[in-house]
């Protein structure tokens, strides 16, 4: 069973409509304080991050935000974190949560979220890191995006080992038990670069 002692959470800066994922969201933060896995995410106090945020350290987990400089400036960090990172770009905020994560999960989100979870599956299937990567699929907020990477696998476009680089439930400590679980894929005969 792989330890995470860390995990970087990908999630939307609004709220959205749905409760079930917002009660999921707090649900997960909750569960990551319990468990002393200290939470990774991207700073805001707003949206379905703030909510993550605030239920973790309502449950004394340790809690570490990543901002770049110009969203500071929008008054949307939360000052009340155990740390927080600032980086001069939206790419450099990726790589210190890369860095400082042991897993990701994706709640539910907007381009953003999207952006970043592609990114760092992208990174695992060429075999840059070899870190679960989960997807809370929170009152089937992703069935239509794993049906997308389905027929993508499908049409000869995604390789199988690659599709189950994304681990997948609605249940929390479901798919915290499949991430502890994760066998990585082999690496690349090509990739000749250090991998954390």
């Amino acid at each position: 069973m792989k330890e995470l002692k860390s995990i970087g959470v990908f999630c939307g800066s609004s709220e959205g409509n749905d409760t079930l994922i917002i009660s999921q969201a707090l649900k997960l933060g909750e569960t990551l304080a319990k468990e002393k896995i200290t939470l990774v995410y991207g700073a805001a106090k707003i949206g379905i991050m703030g909510n993550l945020a605030k239920a973790s350290l309502k449950h004394h987990g340790k809690v570490i935000g990543v901002i770049p400089d110009f969203l500071k400036l929008k008054e949307v960090v939360h000052l009340g974190l155990d740390e927080l990172i600032t980086t001069s770009n939206m790419h450099q905020r990726k790589l210190k949560i890369h860095e400082l994560s042991d897993g990701f999960i994706a709640l539910p989100g907007g381009f953003g979220t999207f952006e970043e979870l592609f990114e760092i599956i992208t990174w695992a299937q060429l075999g840059l890191h070899q870190k679960p990567i989960g997807l809370l699929n929170s009152n089937g907020f992703y069935n239509d995006l794993i049906n997308m990477i389905e027929t993508m696998a499908a049409k000869g476009f995604l390789k199988i080992e690659n599709l189950n680089l994304l681990i997948v439930d609605d249940d929390i400590d479901l798919l915290l038990g499949k991430m502890k679980a994760f066998k990585p894929k082999s690496v690349p005969k090509w990739l000749n670069v250090e991998r954390t």
